[in-house]
C-alpha cells in the first residue's frame, strides 16, 4: 500500500508511504552538491589567511580571535582531502565557491516559495508549544538513545530533534552564510552598504561566515550518521522516489 499524500497519517509497520515532495528532493540534492563543493572550496579560501577577526579590519598584526595556523597534523591532512581543488589554488577555489554561492541561494530562495505554496512548512516543520516541553524533549532524547527515530503512532512526522534542526538550517544558518558571504564582496559593499553595518564590519561578517558553514558542516555530519543508523537504504530511497517504508516490519 502507498499513500499519495505526506499527511501524517498512521501507517502500520512495513507500509510504503509517500514522504518527500518533489521540491523537497530536488531542493536537498541540489543544496547537498552545492555544500559539498562549497565547503571544499571554503577550505581552500580559508587556508590563504588561516585567521579570524572581529570587526571591520584584520591583518597579520592585528589579534585574530581564531588561528587555524596551529592545526595537529591529522585535521591539516583531514582538510586538504577535503579541499576544492586538491592543489593550493585561491582563485579557482573562488570561482567554485562564488558559482555553487548562486546555486545554494536561488535553490533556497525557491524552496522557500514553494514550500510556502504546498503548506510544507506549516504540515511538517510548525514547531507546536507542546513539544518544546521538557517531558516531550526528554522522551524523544531517550527515543534518539535508542535509536527510535519516528513515533509509531504517526511514523511520517519529524520529532522535535528534527524539527529545531532544520528550521535553524533553513532559516537561520543558510541565510546567514549567505549574507555574510554577500558582505563580503567589496561591489556589493558598494551597492549595499547596509550589510557592513548589519555585520558589523567585513571581518566580522567573515567570521560570522565561518562559524555559519562551521554548524552546517556539523549538522551534515549529524545528519549522515542519523541516516545511517535509521536504516540508510530506506532513508536514501525516500530522498529520491518520495516513497518511505515505515520501520518495524523486518519480513
Amino acid at each position: 500500500m502507498i499513500e499519495t499524500s505526506p499527511s501524517g497519517a498512521p501507517a502500520a509497520p512495513g507500509t510504503t508511504i509517500y514522504r518527500h515532495a518533489l521540491a523537497t528532493r530536488l531542493w536537498h540534492w541540489v543544496t547537498a552538491i552545492a555544500m559539498f563543493i562549497m565547503i571544499g572550496s571554503g577550505i581552500g579560501i580559508l587556508k590563504a589567511h588561516p585567521h579570524l577577526y572581529w570587526g571591520r579590519y584584520g591583518a597579520n598584526f592585528d589579534t585574530p580571535w581564531l588561528s587555524l595556523s596551529w592545526m595537529p597534523p591529522w585535521v591539516s591532512t583531514g582538510l586538504n582531502i577535503l579541499t576544492l581543488p586538491s592543489s593550493y589554488n585561491l582563485a579557482l577555489s573562488r570561482r567554485w565557491h562564488l558559482l555553487f554561492a548562486l546555486v545554494l541561494s536561488f535553490a533556497l530562495l525557491a524552496f522557500m516559495i514553494v514550500s510556502l505554496i504546498n503548506r510544507h512548512f506549516q504540515r511538517q516543520l510548525r514547531v507546536r508549544a507542546g513539544e518544546l516541553a521538557p517531558r516531550h524533549v526528554l522522551h524523544d532524547l531517550r527515543e534518539h538513545l535508542a535509536l527510535r527515530f519516528h513515533d509509531p503512532a504517526n511514523p511520517s512526522a519529524y520529532n522535535i530533534f528534527q524539527k529545531l534542526s532544520y528550521v535553524g538550517v533553513i532559516f537561520v544558518a543558510l541565510p546567514l552564510v549567505i549574507l555574510t558571504g554577500l558582505t563580503m564582496s567589496p561591489a556589493l559593499n558598494a551597492a549595499w552598504p547596509w550589510l557592513l553595518e548589519l555585520f558589523g564590519g567585513r571581518q566580522s561578517a567573515r567570521s560570522l561566515h565561518f562559524i555559519a558553514a562551521f554548524g552546517i558542516t556539523v549538522f551534515i555530519v549529524v545528519h549522515l550518521t542519523l541516516v545511517i543508523l535509521a536504516g540508510a537504504g530506506n532513508e536514501l530511497r525516500s530522498m529520491i522516489t518520495g516513497r518511505w517504508r515505515v520501520p518495524g516490519d523486518e519480513a
